[in-house]
């Protein structure tokens, strides 16, 4: 099905989105609304129509622009310029990433075939990224998917569950420690080094950039150990008026018990444990609510950082390529 919208843009419907009560569709996606669209002319219509796709991102939490004419990292870097949001730089950053050309990088370098838990976009940082742009420059032969959750969900949904400890969240924050070496691991998805993550391979100078972020580095002689909050992990998004479950405490374990990262550690700004239960139930609360589509070639995807959870899907078959842009 399809809605027309006016414009050079089309409302497609497509059988793994989500709609919800109160006439969120997730994620809204857009196609061209002619078969001989120019690259030049979709840049022309985001501009021209700016303030409307900001709107429906708002709504919607999420945008998967597909069939336009992007091909190539300097199209996608063309269409992120056109949005005119400003960059957001990954200083601080723990996933291994390269600059492609201007303001696009690869996506987490880690393993293909590894599962990336479901995060908001450094939460460990003050001024994290408002919005994160995708761009499927290779399709995958299977697997891979990107798959992103509404966040107020996941709230909404543990304080049903465990009302007493997301009471606790909200009250204490969460506190994020991790160890970070002095070269760069992609094998891990939080494999960068500290040289990487505060661009500098002077102590002093990461320790200065560190604590501009609010996190406080203890150093032994092969890594840093970095002691990130109390932060708060439920956020308010005042665009949406709505409570989201603003915090990456699945990302070290898997919903088998197994550590995904054993340089990871996260606890309540207390100090107190987080409940192995709790985190079980979250993951499977994200699983049930996520919405998973297969990449095409050529889809751009964008994403509200401050509504939305992301995650990556191992790959199956490949190739697979995807590039990313942050922005405030």
């Amino acid at each position: 099905m399809e809605m027309a919208t006016g414009r050079l843009f089309r409302e497609i419907q497509l059988p793994e989105q989500k709609s919800y009560d109160d006439g969120i569709i997730f994620p809204l996606v857009l196609s061209p609304n002619t078969a001989q669209v120019k690259l030049c002319a979709f840049k022309e219509a985001i501009r021209d129509h700016k303030p409307w796709l900001e709107s429906l991102l708002q709504k919607n939490g999420a945008i998967l622009f597909r069939d336009f004419p992007v091909i190539s990292p300097s199209d996608f870097n063309d269409v992120v310029e056109a949005f005119g949001f400003p960059e957001s730089l990954y200083v601080g950053g723990r996933a291994s990433r390269t600059k492609v050309i201007g303001r696009i990088y690869t996506a987490n370098e880690c393993p293909p075939e590894m599962r990336i838990p479901f995060h908001h976009e450094m939460t460990y940082v003050p001024d994290c990224p408002s919005k994160l742009f995708f761009f499927c420059e290779e399709e995958p032969g299977s697997g891979g998917e990107t798959p992103i959750v509404l966040s107020h969900i996941i709230y909404e949904k543990m304080k049903e569950t465990h009302p007493d400890f997301v009471s606790r969240l909200e009250e204490h924050g969460v506190t994020y420690i991790m160890m970070m070496s002095n070269e760069d691991h992609p094998s891990s998805f939080t494999g960068t080094s500290w040289k990487s993550a505060y661009m500098t391979d002077d102590k002093k100078v990461a320790q200065q950039r560190a604590a501009k972020l609010g996190t406080k580095l203890e150093w032994t002689e092969n890594a840093v150990k970095t002691i990130t909050g109390p932060l708060p992990a439920i956020r308010f998004d005042k665009g949406s008026e709505r409570k989201t479950w603003f915090n990456n405490l699945t990302g070290p374990v898997n919903g088998e018990d197994k550590i995904y990262d054993k340089d990871i550690f996260i606890e309540l700004g207390n100090g107190e444990v987080v409940p192995d239960e709790a985190m079980r139930d979250c993951l499977r609360i994200l699983e049930e609510e996520c919405v998973s589509i297969p990449w095409k070639n050529g889809d751009i995807m964008l994403v509200n950082n401050l509504m939305v959870l992301h995650s990556r899907m191992p790959l199956l078959k490949p190739p697979r390529r995807i590039l990313a842009s942050l922005c405030k």
